[in-house]
C-alpha cells in the first residue's frame, strides 16, 4: 500500500494515528535543527516534518529531496503549533519517521506555485507540469462536475448516451473537415466529424427517441481564445417534439448546472428575443443583455441637415454611453481610431455630447442647432453627462454590427460586463438563409437539415428570392452574457422537404444523393419530428470558470497555431506510411 490518506484528507480528528502518504514535494525547507517539507497531490498539502532528534540518516534523506520528487512519507499525525488557516490540512502535520523515494525529479523548467514564474509557451510544452497547478486543477475538476451533472440531469429525464463514428464521411458546408486516409480504401478519405448531425438523426429515425453524447468534434479553421481545432459538445436529440419542449428541457438543464455547480439561481423562464431585434437592438446575435446602451435607428433625424455623410447613408445608429460626455477630445479621438481598426471596419465616428450643464457639444453642430441635437438625444434615451455615439452606412446589418462592438468595448470600459452576473437568453427565429452576392447563391444560416417555420412553408416553396430571405428557421440560440454557449433547431424530417432545401442551396440531386442521400433515404422509412440542441462543453466550463479562454478547460489543448507543442504535433510521417497510404506530398515552392 502506497498511502493510507490523501494529502488533502488529514484533519486534527486524525492526530496520533500512524498514517502513509505519497506524493510531488512541493518544497522543503530547514528552521534550526527541524525539516519541513510539503507533500502536495491531487487533493492537497500536508506539511511533513523530520525533528531535530530524528535519525541522521533520516534528516540527511529529507534534506536531500528536490522539488517535485516523489515520495512515500510514514509517520505520526501531530498538531501543528504554527496553524495554516488557507489550507484544509493546516491543522496538522505529519512526524516523519519513515521516507521512501519513489522516483526522483530534475529541477522543473518553472515553479509549480498558483502563480507561476513559466510563461505561456514554455508552460504549454510541459503542459504535463503545468496540469499540476492548482489553477489547471480546479479547472479540469469543474469539467468533470459540469460534466457529471449534465449526465445526471439527461439520464433522469430519459436520455440515452449513445457513441457515433468519428471516421465519417467528408460532407464540406462551412468549416473545413479534417480528414483522414484510408489505408484499406486507397485514394479514399474518412473524415472527422465537425458535428455528429446526421447520426443523431438517423439515431431518431431508429427509435431511440432521447440521445445524448458528450462529444469529440473537429473543424479545420481559424483559432480564437474560444476555439480549437478539436472541441467537446453536450450533444442531444429529442423525437417528437416542437421547439418549446426542446427549449424547457436545456433551460432546466442549464438552471440545474447553475444551482448545483455554482450555487446561482438563473432567470425563470430564460427570456427570449428574436434574432431581429436581438440585431436592431444589441448588433449581434448573441447580445449581453446584463446592460443597456441599447441601439437606436436615428435615420429619419439627421435627414435635411446637408451633412452628406449622413445624407446619403441608408442607415444611421447611435447608441448612448451613460456618463461618457466628460470624455476629452483625445479620447474621443483614440475611440475613433479604434473603430477605423479592421476588427471593427468602421470609416469613422460622429459625437454628441450631453454635458451636464445643459450645453451640447458635438463634431457635426455645424449642420445642427442644439435643438437637433437634443432631439436625437431624447430618441436614443440619452441623459445629461451622456455621450451620444453615431455610425452611418448603406448595409443595415454591418452599421448594427460595428455598432455592436462598440457597445461592448463601452461596456467593458464602463466595467458594465461583471462577472459575477448571468444574463442567459434564447434567441429564436433567425433566418433560414443567407444570401452570398459573390457567389450569388443562398447558404443555411445554421445547416441543411434545420426546418423553417412551418407558417411560412409557402415562402420556402416560392420560387422569389425576396420570399425566401423572409423565411425564418425553427432554431434557436443559448446565449450567456455576450457568448453563444450553444444552439440548435428542430429537424427536416421530411424527404421531400430536405430535397427542397438542398435544391434552395443549389445542391444538385446528384451531389445530395453523393453527400446525403442516406440520411434522405432514412427519412423515406418513417422518421418522427425531432429536434435538437447543442452546448459548446468548453465554452460553459470557461463561462462557468470565469475566464474568457477555453484553453484552461481542456487538458491537452493547442496553440493559436493549432500545435500541440508538448508532442510537437502536427508533424511529417515516413515515407513508409506515405507508400502503404498511396500518397505523396507535394509541396509548394
Amino acid at each position: 500500500m502506497y498511502r493510507t490518506h490523501t494529502c488533502g484528507e488529514l484533519r486534527i480528528s486524525n492526530a496520533g494515528q500512524k498514517v502513509t502518504l505519497a506524493g510531488w514535494v512541493q518544497k522543503s525547507r530547514k528552521l534550526g535543527g527541524m525539516t519541513f517539507i510539503d507533500l502536495r497531490d491531487r487533493y492537497g498539502i500536508t506539511q511533513l516534518v523530520v525533528e531535530a532528534d530524528a535519525p541522521e540518516a533520516l534528516v540527511e534523506q529529507a534534506t536531500s529531496l528536490g522539488r517535485e520528487f516523489v515520495i512515500q512519507a510514514t509517520g505520526e499525525v501531530i498538531e501543528r503549533q504554527s496553524k495554516n488557516g488557507r489550507i484544509p490540512t493546516g491543522d496538522i502535520e505529519v512526524k516523519l519517521s519513515e521516507i521512501t523515494i519513489l522516483n526522483k525529479s530534475v529541477t522543473p523548467p518553472f515553479t509549480i506555485e498558483d502563480e507561476s514564474d513559466g510563461g505561456e509557451d514554455i508552460r504549454a510544452k510541459y503542459r504535463f507540469l503545468d496540469l499540476r497547478r492548482n489553477p489547471l486543477k480546479n479547472a479540469l475538476m469543474l469539467r468533470h462536475r459540469i460534466a457529471h451533472e449534465t449526465r445526471n440531469y439527461l439520464n433522469n429525464l430519459g436520455f440515452m448516451e449513445i457513441e457515433t463514428p468519428y471516421l465519417i464521411k467528408s460532407t464540406p458546408e462551412g468549416a473545413r473537415d479534417f480528414v483522414v486516409p484510408s489505408r484499406m480504401n486507397p485514394g479514399q478519405f474518412y473524415a472527422l466529424p465537425q458535428s455528429p448531425q446526421t447520426f443523431k438523426q438517423l439515431l431518431m429515425v431508429a427509435g431511440y427517441d432521447r440521445y445524448f453524447q458528450i462529444v469529440r468534434c473537429f473543424r479545420d479553421e481559424d483559432l480564437r481564445a474560444d476555439r480549437q481545432p478539436e472541441f467537446t459538445q453536450i450533444d442531444c436529440e429529442m423525437s417528437f417534439v416542437e421547439q418549446e419542449d426542446v427549449l424547457n428541457t436545456f433551460e432546466g438543464l442549464m438552471r440545474t448546472l447553475f444551482k448545483n455547480v455554482l450555487n446561482v439561481d438563473i432567470a425563470n423562464p430564460i427570456p427570449r428575443m428574436s434574432w431581429y431585434e436581438a440585431m436592431d437592438k444589441y448588433g449581434s446575435d448573441k447580445p449581453d443583455i446584463r446592460f443597456g446602451m441599447t441601439i437606436h435607428e436615428i435615420t429619419s433625424s439627421v435627414k435635411g441637415h446637408g451633412f452628406s455623410v449622413l445624407e446619403d447613408a441608408a442607415y444611421v445608429g447611435a447608441i448612448a454611453v451613460p456618463g461618457a460626455a466628460s470624455y476629452s477630445r483625445k479620447e474621443i479621438d483614440a475611440l475613433t481610431e479604434w473603430v477605423k481598426r479592421p476588427q471593427v471596419g468602421a470609416k469613422g465616428l460622429i459625437y454628441i455630447k450631453l454635458n451636464e450643464d445643459g450645453s451640447i457639444k458635438s463634431s457635426i453642430d455645424k449642420f445642427f442647432t442644439a435643438d437637433d441635437l437634443a432631439a436625437i438625444g431624447e430618441k436614443v434615451e440619452a441623459k445629461k453627462g451622456d455621450l451620444i455615439l453615431v455610425m452611418s452606412g448603406d448595409n443595415i446589418r454591418k452599421v448594427q454590427t460595428m455598432l455592436g462592438v462598440l457597445r461592448i468595448e463601452m461596456g467593458n470600459r464602463l466595467g458594465l460586463r461583471k462577472s459575477d452576473e448571468f444574463a442567459p437568453l434564447w434567441v429564436v427565429d433567425f433566418p433560414l438563409l443567407e444570401w452570398d452576392d459573390e457567389t450569388q447563391r443562398f447558404y443555411a444560416m445554421h445547416h441543411p437539415f434545420t426546418a423553417p417555420k412551418p407558417e411560412q412553408m409557402d415562402l420556402f416553396y416560392s420560387d422569389r428570392k425576396e420570399d425566401l430571405e423572409k423565411v425564418c428557421a425553427n432554431a434557436y440560440d443559448f446565449v450567456l452574457n455576450g457568448t453563444e454557449l450553444g444552439g440548435g433547431s428542430i429537424r427536416i424530417h421530411n424527404a421531400d422537404l430536405q430535397k427542397r432545401m438542398f435544391n434552395v442551396l443549389g445542391i444538385s440531386d446528384e451531389e445530395a444523393e453523393y453527400k446525403f442521400g442516406f440520411i434522405i433515404h432514412a427519412f423515406q422509412y418513417g422518421a418522427p419530428p425531432h429536434g435538437g440542441l447543442a452546448f459548446g462543453f468548453d465554452r460553459v466550463c470557461a463561462l462557468f470558470g470565469g475566464s474568457d479562454s477555453i484553453r484552461d478547460y481542456i487538458a491537452f489543448p493547442k496553440n493559436n497555431q493549432g500545435r500541440d507543442v508538448m508532442i510537437d504535433s502536427p508533424s511529417e510521417i515516413d515515407q513508409v506510411q506515405l507508400d502503404e497510404l498511396q500518397i505523396d506530398i507535394r509541396k509548394q515552392s
